[in-house]
């Protein structure tokens, strides 16, 4: 691709990081966290704060599949949460709630129709930001795994595709931040379906528990009904080796009859 006037397409390049980054700021830091707030009604900077690391770990590997242990630890030890909404919740996050990705295409699909003296009309707006999102459930968890959609959301609104070359020399960066996003994403989304199961999930633990005592209660009377008949059979063996045998004239035998004893008599 030929570049006409490299500063006015570092100027363009410079806003559209910046746009891309404050959007990303706005959600990430405001949307989510109200969400979190009004349905969990708890603090989630302090949620944030349990999941620092995690956050952290996405910037620095700019992939969420990759980010994925630290969120478990984050998730589990840091802030408490049940390990069966975790092990379900995080790893379909992963994969589709991609929100940072979405924001990310659909102000670079803006970026390139402005670019090139497009006007885009509401309804090709809408295509775009409805792409980018069907898109973004369909991205890979890899670092720069948004250029390949981006294909789909240009194509779908007739923007050229050449220009896609352009947004690798800062994707890199914006790669991160959005990664961030969306981890963070993933883990409000963790903790708020924690918040609404977790009822469920501990009656299903107290109903676990009462099955547990039945079954050891059951295997305990189990071993004491083996335990008193084998009582009685060695009773009764006694009782055998008690018998006493009649025999004939000179040690032969001639006929023998079996006397049980009385334990309980004496004398």
């Amino acid at each position: 691709i030929s570049i006409a006037d490299l500063e006015v397409v570092a100027r363009q390049l410079g806003m559209y990081m910046v746009t891309v980054i404050v959007g990303l700021i706005i959600h990430g830091g405001i949307f989510l966290p109200l969400i979190y707030f009004v349905i969990v009604k708890k603090n989630p900077f302090t949620f944030f704060m349990g999941i620092f690391q995690a956050w952290v770990t996405a910037l620095g590997t700019a992939s969420s599949a990759g980010t994925l242990p630290v969120t478990f630890r984050c998730l589990e030890e840091n802030l408490g949460i049940d390990k069966r909404v975790t092990r379900f919740v995080l790893p379909v996050g992963a994969t589709i709630n991609m929100d940072g990705t979405a924001l990310y295409e659909a102000v670079a699909a803006i970026f390139i129709a402005q670019m090139n003296g497009i006007d885009l009309d509401w309804g090709q707006i809408i295509t775009v930001s409805m792409t980018a999102t069907l898109a973004s459930v369909g991205a890979a968890s890899i670092p720069s795994a948004g250029l390949v959609t981006m294909l789909l959301i240009l194509t779908a609104v007739g923007l050229p595709t050449q220009d896609i070359s352009l947004l690798v020399a800062v994707d890199w960066l914006l790669d991160r931040f959005r990664t961030s996003v969306n981890v963070v994403g993933d883990s409000y989304g963790a903790g708020i379906v924690y918040h609404l199961s977790k009822d469920e999930l501990d009656m299903f633990d107290a109903q676990q528990v009462r099955m547990d005592d039945f079954e050891m209660a059951k295997t305990q009377s189990f071993f004491e009904n083996n335990s008193n008949q084998n009582v009685y059979t060695h009773h009764n063996s006694i009782l055998i080796d008690d018998c006493k045998v009649t025999m004939g004239k000179n040690g032969n035998t001639r006929e023998f009859s079996l006397v049980e004893e009385e334990p309980w008599k004496f004398g």
